[in-house]
């Protein structure tokens, strides 16, 4: 072996060696004889290096797993006879080895076994027991051997092929038969001789039992001498843990509902007289998560058991399973309220299922009345934070406690199936006492008594949020909740979940205030002041723009009267902060975007006159066109780059504001409705000259392209004078993704203003094509991925531009380009279509053609256009589908094969037998089709229904390709 390239297998190597270690291994893996070496060295411990001892065992590995076939008889001996003996050199080791080789020793074993026990090994598991022993070593091995067996047999995470799955089914079968019984007797034997003398092997074996008894006969395990043992595991602190899981997956495993019935039961009798049902003696917390898991386990189990004896119309036993599962319940309360969230977690999949029962039933007994309040109160607790929850900070156990609560939520919506006049009542009782004394309340009891009036509206749904009508009684209680939550000040509560809390549930239930239109200011006040948009922590003043924002949309029409007082108390929170003032602002820019699109909307929805929209919006906007203007000054004299693009960044947002403003006018509105066209042409024209600085270009082009395209929707025609310009600005010093990001905006004009554009386009057509074609021309790395990737997209770019100018009846700005140019962008259609391998290109390149087609194809088409037809389009509807590369089993591709269907359809449509007879006698004989198909093609291709073709041509390719 190379011993320089091993120094680089130890972690504290520096990165030269590793290198040289990493190379080395690659090359071992290539060459046809080195494992030989590594399982020589292996078989008498040459090294004592760790490090050394995993590489060959990976070298040994790959072997196994890669190239096992391409050995000979002997050599497949040999390695056999290597880890056999490697296995006995473990029993006489001094020290046992590393966990991590340990670990990967077992993989190699389990690897080998996979492969040969069908065939040349199938006494593998007695020649491993017949070394180990009883031996504590080799105990600990062959446990780790079986477990990683397992995750090679039935591991779910682990992706098969149907062949290895076959292989593992074989496997399953020929071990059951063969040899299970004797490995659940060594099983019994290890947990018998380690149960109190070696705890480590005896934790192994449990979790080897609890992994194969998914898959073998039940009656082997679960039986009274097994069982008994492990109850007796589960009274031993050092085994219970794993006894428990154990247990658990005895209890899940599929079977007879009746049986599975009473082994459920009999395990809950010997638990419950061995105490373990009393929960709160017990503080090992660890311990009750896994027996809460357990319980969860015995209860689903015994509830799938009722729904299988149900569906059987079993009643007698149904009743039975129905009778064990409330047996089960006061044990589920327990620990669905245990204090720890994990023990409580472990349960709710047993509680949401009993719910379900409850809900099946037509009449529910005072006993599971009783049950359903006692869930609900536990429920309501659990939603509690503690005090240790970081709300500033928040880190892992934060985000634990965050997907226990949406569990919660679950069991919550589940309760107000099943009784939601009993929820309503329950909130509605924990949500006035708490409201009532929320001054000298803890914020967590104040927090949750408004998220249950939160979380009552997805628990009790309406359509469009009509909370408030309807159902007399239940629409009178939210509404007094409601009422309580605005009226009481509690929105002044000094803690930011409370304060959160109170905005969330206020703009949920926005419809309240169309009923109780009177407490609209209040609110308004709470989100302007130090309570929302001005509150001390950044995060309430970021979550609190976006509910303002949604608040003020869904109650427009109520807003009338208060327009002016927020625009003059907004008025700060609008300024856009350029970088050199050191000034930080309340909101971050992202923030002031929904306080910008906020003011639009009230200046919009207005009920003023024309001229007041027009004067308001005048002033929303002008601030930011002159501060735009200083910045684009100061960015043109800024040398220091760093000061660039922070200058950039802010005239970005300039724009963007401006830009989020106009998202307020609908077709009910329009801008030129509102009075406000010149407004926004005035900001048009002081952003275009931000195209032609030549720094920073990404982000400035990048922000007033965005504008431009929602100008184009607003402004409408208005706009069409700034576009030239615009563009040949943009198609200055272009790269791949300037180019990619300006074609949907002459996509979008082209299709909204149609013929109006056709003077613009024919003009702009060739300059675009050549910063297309010399972007795409561009030499670059041969292995550069994000290079070849920007080239793919951009080219899907160019052909979805030509696919809108001929799919929007522009076919002449393209014949106007004279005969040459017109021939050359045909040519890369054509290319598109049959050269790259991109399906969603090609479909794009069959419609342009099939549309060519059907506008040039007939007699009066230009001069040549039929014989590029013959020549080129009819040939590309061929090669294409009989590339390899094209793949029929590809969702895309059998899109675009449906387009190429549709060209050959419109030729034959425009060309008539003339097309029928160049098929028959020229085109499809030189592709050395027979005859008998030739004629099924061209009856195909005659058809009247294009589906029929279409499916036709997809089996046509289907037998041409080998």
């Amino acid at each position: 072996m190379d011993e320089q390239a091993l120094l680089g297998l130890n972690p504290n190597a520096d990165s030269d060696f590793r290198q040289r270690a990493l190379a080395y291994f690659e090359q071992l893996k290539i060459s046809p004889d080195a494992w030989q070496v590594c399982a020589e060295a292996l078989a008498q411990r040459t090294y004592s290096d760790d490090h050394i001892k995993f590489f060959c065992f990976q070298v040994l590995e790959h072997q196994v797993k890669y190239k096992y076939s391409e050995l000979t008889t002997v050599q497949q001996q040999l390695i056999r006879e290597t880890l056999v003996s490697w296995l006995q050199a473990q029993m006489l080791n001094p020290q046992p080895e590393k966990t991590f080789i340990r670990n990967k020793a077992a993989q190699v074993f389990a690897l080998l076994f996979v492969t040969e026990y069908l065939t040349k090994w199938p006494k593998f598991f007695f020649d491993i027991l017949s070394v180990v022993d009883l031996n504590p070593r080799g105990v600990d091995l062959y446990l780790r051997i079986l477990m990683a067996i397992d995750s090679e047999l039935v591991d779910r995470d682990v992706v098969h092929t149907s062949e290895e799955a076959r292989r593992n089914t074989l496997i399953k079968d020929t071990m059951r038969e063969q040899c299970i019984p004797n490995l659940v007797e060594s099983w019994y034997q290890i947990l018998q001789n380690y149960q109190y003398t070696n705890s480590e092997v005896t934790c192994q074996c449990l979790e080897v039992v609890g992994a194969y008894v998914s898959w073998i006969d039940l009656s082997l395990i679960a039986n009274d001498r097994f069982i008994n043992m492990l109850l007796g595991h589960m009274s031993i602190e050092v085994l219970r843990e794993e006894a428990c899981d154990c247990l658990f997956e005895i209890v899940n495993k599929g079977m007879d509902p009746v049986d599975k019935m009473k082994l459920v039961e009999s395990l809950c009798q010997v638990l419950q007289s061995a105490g373990f049902f009393s929960i709160d003696r017990e503080e090992d917390v660890d311990f009750l998560a896994r027996f809460s898991k357990l319980v969860n386990g015995m209860g689903q189990s015994l509830i799938v058991s009722w729904t299988k004896l149900i569906k059987n119309g079993d009643i007698k036993n149904a009743q039975e399973a129905l009778q064990a599962i409330e047996t089960k319940v006061a044990l589920m309360l327990q620990l669905l309220i245990h204090e720890d969230d994990d023990i409580s977690s472990n349960i709710i999949g047993f509680c949401y299922d009993y719910l379900h029962i409850l809900k099946q039933l037509t009449v529910l007994s005072d006993r599971q009345k009783a049950n359903v309040e006692t869930i609900m109160l536990a429920v309501m607790k659990k939603l509690t934070y503690d005090e240790e929850y970081n709300f500033e900070n928040e880190g892992e156990d934060e985000a634990m406690f965050v997907e226990y609560r949406k569990q919660l939520k679950l069991l919550l919506d589940r309760l107000a199936q099943v009784s939601p006049e009993l929820l309503l009542a329950s909130v509605r009782r924990v949500f006035s006492s708490t409201l009532q004394n929320w001054q000298t309340t803890r914020f967590m009891e104040v927090e949750v008594a408004i998220r249950l009036l939160y979380m009552l509206a997805e628990a009790l749904p309406v359509s469009h949020g009509a909370h408030f009508s309807g159902d007399v009684s239940k629409a009178s209680a939210l509404q007094d909740m409601m009422r309580t939550l605005v009226t009481s000040g509690v929105s002044s509560y000094q803690h930011t979940s409370v304060t959160l809390e109170f905005f969330e549930t206020v703009v949920r239930y926005e419809k309240f205030f169309t009923v109780e239109p009177q407490h609209i200011p209040c609110v308004l006040m709470a989100f302007l002041d130090h309570r929302g948009l001005r509150h001390s922590s950044a995060k309430v003043r970021s979550r609190t723009a976006y509910l303002f924002s949604r608040f003020v949309k869904s109650l427009n029409k109520q807003m009338n009267p208060f327009i002016e007082d927020i625009l003059n108390r907004i008025q700060d929170l609008l300024e856009l902060s350029p970088p050199e003032n050191g000034y930080q602002s309340l909101l971050s820019s992202d923030d002031q975007l929904f306080i910008y699109e906020t003011a639009g909307v009230l200046i919009v929805n207005s009920e003023y006159p024309a001229e007041r929209k027009q004067a308001l919006m005048r002033n929303l906007l002008t601030p930011l066109m002159e501060k735009f203007k200083i910045l684009l000054e100061k960015l043109m004299l800024a040398q220091d780059e760093e000061r660039q693009a922070s200058l950039a960044d802010c005239l970005n947002h300039a724009v963007g504001f401006a830009s989020r403003t106009s998202k307020a006018f609908s077709n009910k509105q329009t801008v030129k409705q509102c009075g406000c066209s010149e407004v926004y042409l005035d900001c048009l024209q002081t952003f275009l000259p931000a195209l032609s600085c030549p720094l920073q270009k990404d982000i400035l082009r990048s922000g007033v392209r965005t504008f431009l395209h929602r100008m184009i929707i607003c402004l409408e025609e208005e706009v069409l004078p700034f576009i030239p310009s615009a563009s040949e600005h943009m198609l200055k010093d272009c790269e791949a993704k300037d180019l990619q990001e300006f074609i949907p905006l002459i996509n979008q004009i082209t299709a909204k203003f149609k013929i109006q554009v056709s003077p613009f386009l024919q003009q702009m057509f060739m300059p675009l094509l050549h910063a297309i074609f010399e972007v795409l021309l561009r030499p670059a790395e041969e292995n550069d991925q994000s290079a070849a990737l920007e080239k793919q997209m951009l080219r899907r770019s160019y052909f979805a531009f030509l696919q809108t100018v001929t799919g929007s009846g522009m076919s002449e700005v393209i014949a106007n380009q004279g005969a040459e140019n017109v021939e050359r962008v045909l040519v890369t259609v054509i290319q598109g279509a049959v050269e790259y391998p991109d399906p969603i290109a090609q479909k794009t390149c069959f419609i342009i053609l099939s549309k060519l087609v059907e506008l040039w194809g007939g007699k009066d088409g230009p001069v040549g256009f039929a014989d590029f037809v013959y020549k080129h389009i009819v040939p590309a509807c061929f090669l294409a589908p009989l590339k390899q590369t094209f793949d029929l089993a590809d969702a895309q591709t059998v899109l675009a094969l449906s387009e190429c269907a549709v060209t050959l359809k419109t030729i034959h449509l425009k060309r008539g037998p003339e097309c029928v007879q160049y098929l028959q006698q020229e085109y499809l004989p030189s592709l050395q089709v027979a005859p008998e198909i030739i004629q099924e093609f061209c009856q195909a291709l005659q058809q009247p229904d294009a589906k029929v073709f279409k499916n036709y041509l997809k089996v046509f390719f289907q037998r041409a390709k080998p």
